[in-house]
């Protein structure tokens, strides 16, 4: 595995802990019909606490399986994957996942739809301080003057905005977002962006986040791990992100790195792991 030396001065924050989550020697196998179908083979990443990653990759490579694994809906045919030295072998709330689709009951409001998360973590506290956590990772995304309305009454954005502030409002270490921004449209998609940053500035936590945007990757990411093609895909490269926070948009657009690092993510995605509609 290769990574894409930084060739700029500009360099992020270093985080505080190495080896916070591993991915170790990861493998991913389903049965199948016609035998067994290896989504994922052979994957190893070490990720520090507080980094931003970003991954990337062709329809069915496996990136939601990977990360459904960090989530602990699932576990790896082999190897193991680990949080603070300890095996994942269960979901819990200390890490949250927020998933394109918003998974919001339809039937209550914003506020509730929180709330739920908060009541189900935070068992020992009382009403009011749980209010007062919901009301602050409301606030947190600009939802405050929305929180008693139901979510046909919202906008895409604003039902992901509830989706983030659920999964925050029980402070979890690992954030995981499963193409949060790709059903949405391009200024809502911007704003997201740049909302989503300032949060986890603020939380200081660790986000693992599919996404099939590129320019969004170099604008949100520490690291952009590329994954292979499946079946038996695995990590390809990872890139480096040097971009120095917190970030300008405008001025990041404007760095010639910036298409340097987008055309070389580009040439590994489209010319040497081309995707084979045939997979």
């Amino acid at each position: 595995m290769q990574t894409l030396e930084n060739t700029s001065p500009m360099t992020a924050t270093p985080p505080q802990v190495e080896n916070f989550l591993e991915i170790k020697d990861v493998s991913k196998h389903y049965p199948t019909a016609n035998g067994v179908y290896p989504v994922l083979d052979g994957v190893n990443l070490s990720v520090k606490e507080g980094e931003f990653i970003c991954v990337i990759g062709h329809s069915g490579c496996g990136k939601s399986t990977l990360l459904n694994m960090v989530a602990g809906f699932s576990q790896p045919t082999s190897g193991e994957v680990l949080l603070e030295s300890q095996p994942i072998q269960r979901p819990g709330p200390d890490r949250m996942m927020v998933f394109q689709n918003y998974s919001l009951l339809p039937w209550k409001t914003a506020f509730e739809n929180v709330y739920l998360a908060v009541k189900s973590v935070y068992k020992d506290k009382s009403k009011p301080e749980k209010v007062e956590i919901v009301n602050q990772s409301l606030e947190m995304v600009g939802l405050t003057a929305a929180a008693n309305k139901r979510p046909a009454q919202l906008s895409g954005g604003m039902k992901q905005r509830v989706a983030i502030a659920r999964a925050l409002a029980i402070n979890p270490k690992v954030l995981i977002l499963d193409e949060p921004f790709g059903a949405l449209d391009a200024i809502t998609k911007e704003e997201l962006q740049e909302e989503l940053l300032k949060i986890w500035q603020r939380s200081g936590g660790t986000v693992l986040m599919i996404t099939h945007d590129i320019d969004e990757a170099l604008f949100l990411a520490d690291r952009l791990v590329m994954m292979t093609n499946g079946p038996s895909a695995t990590i390809g490269e990872i890139l480096d992100i040097p971009f120095p926070r917190p970030r300008d948009r405008a001025r990041i657009f404007e760095d010639p790195l910036f298409y340097e690092l987008r055309n070389y993510a580009l040439d590994f995605l489209y010319r040497r792991f081309a995707h084979d509609d045939k997979l």
